[in-house]
């Protein structure tokens, strides 16, 4: 039988593989048909045959491992996988893959896992890219020279004709001088305040680099280096003042090349000859120059702690102030700071053995520092101007503070030189024939003015007056000023009473503007001193002591005839009455009169009091430039412009700024409601208390205005081509480290006491005289008629047109005795409409609650006022203390 065994098929090829099929199918197992898979699954095995694995997955695996390193080996004679159950075609024997990733012969996340070699590659590849890279960025910059950053060049200003007013900037660049010639205290004092480690350090914080690359990714601020190293080569960077990333790496690499090539001594003298101290001074000698008149060599230890102090910001810590570019930056504010921070960096010294605690012990004022402006240039008015000019372009970011700084620019000013010259010899001629400090220290002392002008048709500053002279008066007056504006307010309430109109008694304060009615200047409002101010619904309105408020008038006056006193509104804005416009507030609402301030053109920085009845009457303390603005916008029918100072800037690469293209104009009030206040401030100046302002055969509108306890007094008014504000207060701001305080004027200048009537308007008739001369007279749109009559029972008297001939004005009502003034109880229990003038209960024992409010009337007005509590915030509200100015 065993040769009708059937033996089994041969293979045509030989070799190993023949070899191993014969073994295999000598051992038992049958050889697998061609074209079939290596898996088990693919076999038909016997049934008493052992499987040599434990299923698919097991085998499929063994067959890959089979493969070259981890690869599948190639099926001989193009065997494979099955049709639909491989994984793709496997990759030839002899292939390998640089990169293994992601890594063959790996499932699920371990083929997604780097290996130990994959991680060490690529971070041997990365770090010895960026060696490669710092190499490059080492052998690519340079040392910086200092000598070579003395690049600032002079910014040229121009009056508005085009003619040069001044060229500043320049003038007090930079003085190298050699390390031998700096305090040691003053290398001490920035060691010691900013890099205690200088000495040891190897001149890079990699951190602070990292976070100032980091703020800058994110859109933030840029910051500065770490390190006195970092901030040399910062300050010496002058080729390249963008602040970009670019830039931080290139400051990294010049940085590093300067600590490893430069000897310490010599980047600390970089540093100091380098750095910016303020008032236009790089470098120790000439800040030295610049704030105490000396040489560095001879500074005191008290003087470098100082001088350290401003290198964190001059503008922030330089005692003169510098309001004009940040309303903070008092003089008095950076007075304290920096005495703070001069302290601060004594103490350090001490603590680190740079100084002993008795020659400490020496400093504990600010040393006495000169003036700002040494400048004779910026003498007179120009210094004002140009601050003005330079501060509109830094807040506005039209011009960065740095880059004035380095120079270059052409900048043309709205500045008339004619109009500045008028303006200054029109409170000059006051001031010499009035005001004699020597004759009367006691109240002609630190007498101040400031003014301004604005054109109403386009917003332009025409001409400023900042003080006595800008190189010995560092506060800007007609930009900063602090003096509540008193009655010159009064215009805004009668503009919110006829844009929004009085609130029905019967409803609540968020009536829609249909609900409300329009208030006509002819409605009626009671004039009567001492008047119980009522809210929009009846209640006596109470202080903050639960005490009833009783507004106080001008000399303690009751205005009309009693028994309700009523007067219109037209008369009530000429003979200034309280009274009736603090109630007049309240019925429009507080928010709404703030409201048609900030419409006009005032800052809402300025606006103090926003809830408190006074608030009406001008407790606010607006600049002269933002009140003479506010005004131009009623000259304008209502259009508000934005105020500016500068119209064109322009460097070496040609047009940096040109406003025509920025101009905006809104229309802040109707035609109609800024007509009919024009027309109301014109009886004023006809026939009230601005009588001294008339000009010959021209329209004249304006306001006059005095405060509690007599410590400000305004005129703001305008022709139809010009606005101007005059203020008039006593403060000694240059009193170092002092708190801004203003001083009462009763018996300055000889006055029994100083009100809006007397030497502001003197002054503003003066210079707008001769500031219109050749100009064409014109006249005021007529109005239309507006609103309704308010509390129209019984029918109003009608208004009285002054005539021609008339010189003076008409005495008020006589002050009522104190029966007259005293209801019956039967009078106050009846009084059914709180509204009603004709309601004139007396109770309440306070005269005005907190603040009587700003008190105001003609030159015969006396001064036995109470004085109020209630003081304006101290914002400036001048023209660049904001964004828009």
């Amino acid at each position: 039988m065993s040769e009708h065994r059937r033996k089994p098929t041969q293979p045509q090829g030989g070799g190993r593989a023949a070899a191993r099929r014969g073994q295999s199918a000598s051992s038992g197992r049958r050889a697998a048909p061609r074209g079939a898979t290596g898996s088990p699954s693919g076999s038909h095995g016997l049934g008493g045959e052992d499987r040599p694995y434990g299923g698919r997955a097991e085998a499929r695996r063994a067959a890959q491992r089979g493969g070259s390193g981890g690869r599948r080996r190639a099926a001989p004679d193009g065997a494979g996988r099955g049709p639909g159950r491989g994984r793709g075609r496997a990759a030839p024997p002899d292939r390998k893959r640089i990169i293994d990733y992601p890594r063959a012969g790996k499932y699920g996340a371990a083929r997604w896992a780097p290996s130990w070699k994959l991680v060490t590659g690529a971070f041997i590849g990365f770090f010895g890219g960026l060696l490669a890279l710092a190499g490059v960025g080492y052998a690519w910059v340079n040392v910086p020279d200092v000598q070579q950053t003395a690049k600032a060049q002079n910014n040229v200003f121009y009056w508005a004709n085009g003619s040069e007013m001044v060229a500043t900037g320049g003038e007090t660049n930079r003085q190298i001088i050699n390390l031998s010639q700096i305090p040691k205290d003053m290398q001490s004092a920035v060691i010691s305040q900013e890099n205690k480690t200088f000495y040891e350090d190897n001149g890079i914080d990699p951190m602070g680099i990292a976070r100032a690359v980091l703020n800058m990714a994110k859109g933030g601020e840029t910051q500065g280096g770490s390190t006195i190293t970092q901030q040399f080569v910062k300050n010496a960077m002058l080729d390249d003042q963008s602040q970009t990333i670019s830039r931080k790496f290139k400051e990294l690499f010049v940085s590093i090349k300067v600590g490893t090539d430069m000897d310490k001594d010599e980047i600390m003298a970089g540093y100091l000859n380098s750095a910016y101290y303020g008032r236009n001074a790089y470098g120790i000698q000439a800040a030295a120059r610049a704030y105490f008149n000396k040489d560095a060599q001879d500074l005191n230890a008290g003087e470098c702690a100082f001088l350290a102090a401003t290198l964190k910001g001059a503008t922030y810590y330089d005692p003169a102030g510098a309001t004009s570019i940040d309303p903070a930056a008092t003089s008095q504010a950076n007075s304290r700071r920096a005495l703070r921070q001069m302290q601060d960096t004594l103490d350090k010294m001490v603590e680190y053995d740079h100084l002993s605690a008795t020659e400490r012990a020496k400093y504990t004022k600010l040393p006495k520092w000169q003036n700002p402006r040494a400048n004779n240039k910026l003498s007179g008015q120009v210094g004002y101007l140009v601050d003005l000019a330079k501060a509109y372009l830094i807040n506005n970011d039209i011009v960065s503070a740095e880059k004035l700084q380095q120079g270059g620019y052409s900048i043309y000013t709205t500045f008339e030189k004619k109009k500045v010259d008028e303006l200054a010899a029109a409170v000059e001629k006051v001031q010499k024939a009035n005001i004699k400090p020597k004759e009367r220290p006691e109240t002609d002392t630190h007498v101040q003015f400031g003014g301004a002008s604005v054109d109403p048709a386009t917003g332009a500053i025409k001409a400023c007056y900042g003080g006595e002279d800008a190189t010995k008066h560092f506060t800007n007056n007609c930009d900063v000023t602090g003096a509540q504006v008193g009655s010159t307010f009064k215009p805004f309430v009668l503009a919110a009473a006829m844009k929004w109109g009085v609130r029905d008694k019967d409803g609540d304060p968020t009536q829609a503007q249909d609900e409300r009615t329009i208030a006509s200047p002819k409605s009626l409002y009671s004039g009567k001193n001492k008047l119980k101010i009522r809210t929009y619904d009846g209640e006596i309105w109470r202080n903050e002591k639960d005490q009833e408020w009783l507004q106080v008038n001008d000399g303690d006056e009751s205005y009309g005839s009693p028994p309700d006193y009523k007067i219109d509104l037209r008369e009530a804005m000429r003979v200034s009455a309280n009274s009736a416009f603090v109630q007049l507030g309240m019925d429009v609402g507080l928010d709404k009169v703030k409201e048609a301030a900030v419409d006009a053109g005032l800052l809402e920085s300025s606006l103090a009091g926003t809830s408190f009845p006074s608030f009406s009457i001008g407790i606010s303390d607006p600049s002269a430039i933002r009140m003479a603005g506010s005004y131009a916008t009623f000259a304008a029918s209502g259009k508000q412009r934005d105020l500016y100072s500068v119209t064109e800037v322009t460097n070496q690469d040609g047009t940096v700024f040109n406003h025509d293209e920025v101009a905006e104009t809104k229309q802040a009030f109707t035609a109609s409601v800024a007509d009919n206040v024009t027309d109301v401030l014109k009886t004023v100046v006809e026939d009230g208390t601005g009588t001294n302002a008339q000009l010959p055969d021209r329209d004249v509108a304006g306001k006059t205005g005095t405060t509690d306890g007599n410590k400000s007094a305004w005129f703001v008014g305008y022709v139809p081509q010009l606005s101007t504000a005059i203020g008039m207060y006593r403060m000694d701001d240059n009193a170092s480290g002092k708190e801004r305080q203003f001083l009462e004027m009763y018996g300055t200048g000889d006055q029994e006491s100083i009100h809006g009537a007397s030497f502001p308007s003197e002054i503003w008739h003066d210079y707008m005289e001769q500031a219109l001369k050749g100009e064409p007279a014109k006249e005021f749109p007529e109005p239309e008629p507006i609103g309704q009559i308010v509390n129209d029972f019984p029918d109003p008297t009608p208004s009285p047109t002054p005539t021609e001939t008339e010189e003076e004005s008409p005495e008020p009502s006589p002050t009522p005795s104190e029966s007259e003034a005293e209801p019956s109880p039967s009078q106050s229990e009846t009084c059914n409409n709180p509204f009603d003038p004709t309601c004139t209960d007396t109770g309440g024992t306070d005269t005005g609650g907190a603040d009587t409010g700003g008190t105001d009337g003609g030159s015969s007005a006396s001064p036995s006022q109470s004085e109020g509590t209630t003081r304006g915030n101290g914002n400036n509200g001048g023209i660049f203390a904001g964004p828009n100015g």
